[in-house]
């Protein structure tokens, strides 16, 4: 199938498919005398397969170490385990950051010290101790 077809039938765009293509997570299909990309069943179940792990959360970088030990046939269940245990000690740990700044939101709103409707100026809308910056890891990057 053409690039246009593994696209649709697989749900992301053709440039995505380039893209998975240059960071090798898709092996490069054959080409056909005019030049085309030929992809074959195995290309839509690898993009599947890095559709689904983007859904759960993994990075392209962690996908792509997966990768060759999945079509090699050396992943195992406990392996995969592994994986998803880390990943959701990975969103916990965000999810704690989030309830942090979530806390420190809700903080701030107890020390503004202007009235509502009136022009805030930087003196009256900072606070004395200003919290440490949180600063949140990207579950998808592409």
């Amino acid at each position: 199938m053409k690039i246009g077809e593994l696209a649709q039938v697989s749900g992301v765009t053709a440039d995505t498919l380039r893209f998975y293509e240059k960071q090798r997570l898709l092996d490069p299909p054959t080409r056909a005398d005019n030049g085309y990309r030929s992809y074959g069943p195995q290309h839509l179940d690898r993009v599947r397969f890095i559709r689904s792990a983007r859904g759960l959360g993994f990075s392209l970088a962690q996908i792509g170490e997966i990768l060759p030990r999945l079509a090699a046939g050396q992943f195992g269940r406990a392996e995969i385990e592994q994986k998803l245990h880390a990943k959701l000690t990975e969103i916990e740990a965000q999810i704690a950051t989030l309830q942090e700044l979530k806390n420190t939101l809700m903080g701030t709103f107890a020390l503004l010290q202007c009235a509502p409707g009136i022009a805030v100026s930087a003196a009256n809308a900072t606070v004395d101790k200003p919290s440490k910056p949180v600063r949140i890891k990207k579950l998808h990057a592409q």
